[in-house]
């Protein structure tokens, strides 16, 4: 009997233990996806402007959107939950941000947004998110080097799209040629991507397209 009785008053504290465990882990994130969400759309607005800076439009980036059809997400190789960003001015679509997703960087996956200005030139690239090699690979990072900025300004027409060791226009960095070959190939496709919906992308009402 003492030992039943020790075993349901363990069970029972146990169980208290539990739910205040529970209770506790709920408040905490409760309090923490505030400001978590906040840093996240922080950041997402730096790397917007960092390709976009707030002189080229007079809307709010972040809350101007395309949302992806499945079609766009295939070709793009990007999630359900990434959007295109609109630029305006005047009501105007100046630029759009395209999130594109390179499968074929050195270690997997290298998520990018790439800037197509409305004349269908190259407003900027970032990466957002990568897995590559440090010190060689990551150099696609602005802050690692100046490279990506060399997308700056290029077009489908006037640009040979491949790294110089393929008979290209870019560089390819030392000991690591599979990661610029990845983005290059991808920024090509995202620019490809805007001119084949141009008239959804720039057209100045916004948000409508068929899925």
């Amino acid at each position: 009997m003492k030992l039943t009785h020790s075993i349901s008053k363990n069970s029972f504290l146990l169980g208290c233990f539990a739910l205040i465990t529970a209770g506790l882990l709920a408040s905490v994130n409760q309090v923490t996806k505030g400001p978590i969400a906040e840093a996240e759309r922080a950041a997402a607005q730096k790397a917007l402007l960092e390709i976009l800076p707030p002189h080229t439009h007079d809307n709010q980036l972040l809350d101007d959107t395309l949302a992806l059809t499945d079609a766009w997400q295939k070709q793009l190789n990007s999630n359900a939950d990434a959007n295109i960003h609109l630029a305006r001015q005047n009501g105007q679509v100046v630029a759009a941000i395209i999130p594109v997703t390179a499968p074929d960087g050195y270690s997997g996956n290298i998520k990018m947004i790439v800037g197509v200005n409305r004349d269908l030139t190259i407003a900027g690239v970032r990466v957002l998110t990568h897995s590559e090699t440090p010190g060689l690979g990551d150099k696609v990072e602005l802050k690692k080097s100046n490279w990506i900025l060399s997308f700056n300004g290029k077009t489908l027409s006037n640009t040979r799209w491949q790294v110089k060791k393929d008979g290209g226009d870019f560089d390819q960095f030392t000991g690591a040629t599979i990661t610029p070959r990845a983005v290059v190939k991808q920024t090509k496709r995202a620019l490809a991507f805007a001119k084949e919906n141009y008239s959804v992308l720039f057209s100045d009402a916004g948000g409508k397209h068929d899925n």
